[in-house]
């Protein structure tokens, strides 16, 4: 696995903004292939209250409506607790119709882990180029300081830099590829990715006993073998509206965490046929199923298909933590979940998947597609 070495969009988009052009690969003409809301048709996606979820006397409610969150909507948000509330769970829920992201409220993840992170991932991004390809990715490794999915020389690119690192467990992490600067940096991802990892096992855990699972197949198959991390950097683009921060895809893994680092906008859905911005709270956790959860509740759950656009002036940063199965897991379709309509997807080792994946070009759900079973 690994991906073709590209230019670093950071210095590009320095050039770019002084001669106010981008170079060709980078355009897309198919845009508008496609049609995107109107602004002010951003999204308030579902919020999920964590808080509500572990109380006894409000969890059925409230994971009844995460339930219909992961049928209708496969995204969500989840917000950090908020100072001075008399009670943890105390802050409203309120479902919007249709797709598969979530926000997630009161997860209990510390403010000063998420707010160290932010700062160290920013710091990192302002290094000079020199510094950040310390940490650049080696030829045929996924890891490091680069990009991702590009696997011809032909492909349109997309307008970002990005740093990827596997997390958890500590067997999985290739330390050369960790940055030394800022000093804190290792210590802040250490205590986040632990953090993230609790909580995903935590909702997954849930999700599971909402589509009727029992403890065994969610120990099996729910709890988290593999975690990685990508941060993402976004810069301006003279011609914002040609190109693309991130091409249109869905996720691979089981469930995905999105912080933003800043509060520029730039995560679409795909929406009835249309791209919809999403309106990020600030502090939460936009969450998302990927591709895995899919295929384990044979459809029951959806992944979604998403982009990021990028902004004329400023820089927009994030970061995506995904969380996958054990390493030896099979991907397919839970027995639980087939039932008499058969299997909807087929199956594989997790190592094959991840190897056809990342060597994929992204291109919407059509990698999901090609694990559908022949009707």
């Amino acid at each position: 696995m690994g991906s073709l070495p590209v230019p670093n969009v950071q210095s590009l988009s320095a050039a770019s903004h002084a001669a106010a052009d981008v170079p060709h690969r980078y355009i897309r003409p198919d845009l508008d292939t496609h049609p995107v809301a109107a602004s002010d048709a951003a999204v308030d996606i579902p919020i999920i209250d964590f808080g509500r979820l572990r109380d006894p006397k409000s969890h059925l409610h409230e994971s009844s409506k995460l339930h219909l969150a992961c049928q209708n909507w496969g995204f969500f948000q989840v917000n950090a607790l908020i100072p001075g509330s008399a009670f943890p769970c105390a802050i409203t829920t309120s479902v919007v119709s249709c797709s598969s992201y979530l926000q997630l409220i009161n997860h209990n993840v510390p403010t000063q882990v998420v707010e160290k992170i932010r700062f160290d991932v920013l710091r990192f991004f302002q290094l000079p180029l020199a510094e950040k390809r310390q940490v650049a990715q080696a030829a045929g490794d996924l890891q490091g300081y680069g990009q991702l999915f590009v696997v011809s020389e032909e492909q349109k690119l997309d307008w970002a830099d990005m740093l990827y690192l596997n997390t958890q467990p500590d067997t999985e992490r290739a330390m050369r590829f960790w940055p030394t600067q800022p000093p804190s940096f290792s210590v802040a991802l250490d205590n986040y990715s632990s953090e993230l990892k609790n909580l995903a096992e935590c909702l997954m855990e849930i999700m599971a006993k909402n589509l009727g699972l029992g403890m065994d197949v969610v120990t099996e198959k729910f709890k988290v073998g593999i975690q990685s991390i990508r941060f993402n950097y976004y810069p301006p683009c003279a011609q914002a509206h040609k190109v693309l921060g991130f091409s249109q895809h869905s996720d691979s893994d089981l469930i995905t965490f999105v912080l933003q680092v800043n509060q520029v906008q730039g995560l679409q859905i795909k929406r009835r046929g249309e791209w919809v911005p999403v309106r990020a709270h600030h502090g939460a956790f936009i969450v998302n199923l990927g591709d895995i959860f899919e295929i384990y509740s044979n459809g029951r759950y959806k992944s979604i298909e998403h982009r990021v656009v990028v902004n004329t002036e400023m820089e927009r940063l994030s970061i995506a933590t995904f969380h996958s199965p054990k390493s030896d897991a099979v991907i397919g379709p839970l027995q639980e979940m087939i039932g008499g309509s058969g299997a909807k997807y087929r199956s594989v080792d997790h190592e094959s998947f991840m190897k056809l994946f990342f060597s994929s070009k992204l291109d919407g759900k059509s990698f999901l597609d090609s694990m559908r079973c022949e009707s």
